[in-house]
C-alpha cells in the first residue's frame, strides 16, 4: 500500500510469485461483478454499425451512408498539404483546446456576418471533433436525468405536406422541458424549416424558457431557391441557442471530423467544461486547413466562384437525377429541399418483401436488409431515426444519399432498372 496526500493507493500485481510478497492469482480468474455503467444500457445495438457492415459485405452501390464519394475542393486539399508540409512545425502539436486561433477567428467573422452580431472568437465559438461531439457536449452539459428534450416522440408533421403541426409541437413542451433539438435542413427528410415554423419553435422556447440546440450542418445544402434561416437570429433566441456546424458537410470532408459550436458565452462555457474533460483537443492541421477554407469563402461570399454556391447547384442536379430514377421504378420519392438525403416510399414493393405480422423488426429495416443482400443496393431505413415505441409509424420509407459521383448514381440506376424489368417480366 502506498500513501500520498492522505490517500491510500493500492497497487496489485497479478500473477507475481508469492515469494515476492504478493498472492499468486490464476490467469484464468474472471470478474463476476457487472462492469457496465447503467448509462450504457441499451446502447450496445447500433443500426449504423449494422448497416455499414451489411453495405461493406453485400452492396455493389452504397447510397446508405451519408458521405460524398467525391473529393473535397482542391483549395481545401491544398490548404491541408501546405499545413502538413510547411515550415510551421507547431501545426503538428497541440493547439488551443477550444479551437485553433485562426479557425475560431474566421468562424467568428463568418458567422458574425451571417447572424448580424459581433462574436468573440474566444468565448462565442468552440471547435469540436465533428458535429457529433458538439451534440455530445450539449447533452452532457445541459441535460440532467429527468429532464425532457423536445420533440419527444410523436407525430409532429402532417403526412400530407410534412409541415409542423403547431398543436402537436406545443403539446410536447412542459415545465420539465429543458431543451429542443432542431435540425434544419433536416436529416433524413431533407426538409428546410420555414420562417413561420421557426418562429413557432422560437415562441415556445421563450414561453417555456427552453434551450435550443440547433444542428445546422447542412446549412449550405439548400435547393430550389429555399432559404436557410438561422433560428438564433430570431427575436429572443440568441441567448438560448447553441448552433452546431460541420466542416465535413460544409467542405465535403467528413473524415476530417472538424465541427464547431457558436453561441453565447453563458452556454458555451459549460460546453468547454465537457470538451476539456473528454477529448480536450482537435487535430491542429485539419483545423488550420478548414480555417483557410473559410477565409476563401468569406472573400467569395455570395459570388459564383464560392464553393458554398457551387456545391448546392451540383447536388441539386444529382438529387433530380435520383428522384427520376426512383420514381421510374415505383419508389415514391419525397423531393428534399435541403441536405444530401432523399427519402422514398417503398409501399409498392411489398410483393418483393412481404410484411411479417407482429414482427419486432420494422418493415423498412427488413426491406433495406433484403435489398442490399439481394439487389446490392444499400440504403438506410427511416425507422432508424425513431425510438422503439414509434419505429412502426413511418416504416415504409428508406433513405438514400445522393452526394455521390455520377458513376455511382448511374450504377444505382442500373440496379433499379434491372429490378424493374424483373418485376414486369411475365
Amino acid at each position: 500500500m502506498l500513501r500520498r496526500a492522505g490517500q491510500s493507493l493500492h497497487h496489485f500485481l497479478l500473477g507475481r510469485k508469492s515469494s515476492a510478497g504478493y498472492s499468486s492469482y490464476s490467469s484464468e480468474a474472471k470478474m463476476s461483478r457487472p462492469v457496465q455503467a447503467r448509462r450504457l444500457e441499451g446502447t450496445d445495438k447500433n443500426i449504423w454499425v449494422e448497416f455499414v457492415k451489411l453495405a461493406a459485405t453485400y452492396s455493389k452501390v452504397n447510397l446508405g451512408q451519408g458521405f460524398p464519394d467525391f473529393p473535397p475542393p482542391d483549395f481545401l486539399k491544398e490548404a491541408f498539404v501546405r499545413a502538413l508540409s510547411g515550415e510551421n512545425h507547431m501545426l503538428h502539436q497541440y493547439t488551443r483546446a477550444f479551437g485553433h486561433p485562426p479557425l475560431v477567428n474566421i468562424l467568428a467573422q463568418f458567422f458574425g456576418k451571417l447572424l448580424g452580431r459581433d462574436l468573440d472568437p474566444m468565448t462565442n465559438v468552440m471547435v469540436t471533433v465533428g458535429a457529433y461531439q458538439a451534440l455530445f457536449c450539449c447533452f452532457q452539459a445541459f441535460i440532467e436525468e429527468g429532464d425532457e428534450k423536445a420533440p419527444k416522440d410523436g407525430k409532429l408533421m402532417s403526412s400530407a405536406d410534412w409541415q409542423l403541426d403547431p398543436a402537436e409541437l406545443a403539446s410536447k413542451f412542459s415545465e420539465r422541458t429543458k431543451a429542443i433539438v432542431l435540425n434544419s435542413p433536416n436529416n433524413p427528410l431533407g426538409k428546410v424549416f420555414s420562417r413561420g415554423e421557426l418562429e413557432l419553435i422560437a415562441d415556445l422556447c421563450v414561453k417555456h424558457d427552453v434551450l435550443c440546440i440547433s444542428d445546422e450542418v447542412y446549412e449550405w445544402l439548400v435547393y430550389d431557391g429555399k432559404e436557410h434561416i438561422r433560428i438564433a437570429s430570431l427575436q429572443g433566441m440568441w441567448d438560448r441557442t447553441v448552433i452546431i456546424g460541420s466542416a465535413g458537410k460544409t467542405f465535403s470532408a467528413t473524415g476530417w471530423k472538424v465541427g464547431w459550436t457558436v453561441g453565447p458565452n453563458r452556454l458555451l462555457q459549460h460546453l468547454r467544461n465537457v470538451h476539456q474533460n473528454s477529448v480536450y483537443h482537435c487535430a491542429t492541421i485539419a483545423q488550420e486547413a478548414v480555417a483557410q477554407g473559410f477565409q476563401r469563402e468569406l472573400e467569395l461570399y455570395g459570388k459564383a466562384d464560392s464553393y458554398f454556391v457551387q456545391l448546392p447547384k451540383e447536388l441539386q442536379q444529382k438529387r433530380d437525377w435520383l428522384v427520376q430514377s426512383l420514381d421510374a421504378v415505383g419508389m415514391k420519392p419525397i423531393v428534399p429541399e435541403g441536405t444530401y438525403f432523399l427519402v422514398a416510399d417503398i409501399s409498392k414493393f411489398k410483393s418483393d418483401v412481404p410484411d411479417v405480422p407482429d414482427s419486432d423488426e420494422p418493415y423498412d429495416s427488413r426491406f433495406a436488409k433484403w435489398m442490399v443482400k439481394n439487389k446490392g443496393l444499400a440504403a438506410i431505413p427511416l425507422s432508424a431515426f425513431y425510438s422503439g415505441a414509434h419505429k412502426n409509424n413511418y416504416n415504409h420509407f428508406i433513405r438514400f444519399c445522393f452526394a455521390k459521383e455520377e458513376a455511382t448514381l448511374k450504377a444505382a440506376n442500373d440496379i433499379l432498372q434491372k429490378w424493374k424489368r424483373e418485376k414486369t417480366s411475365p
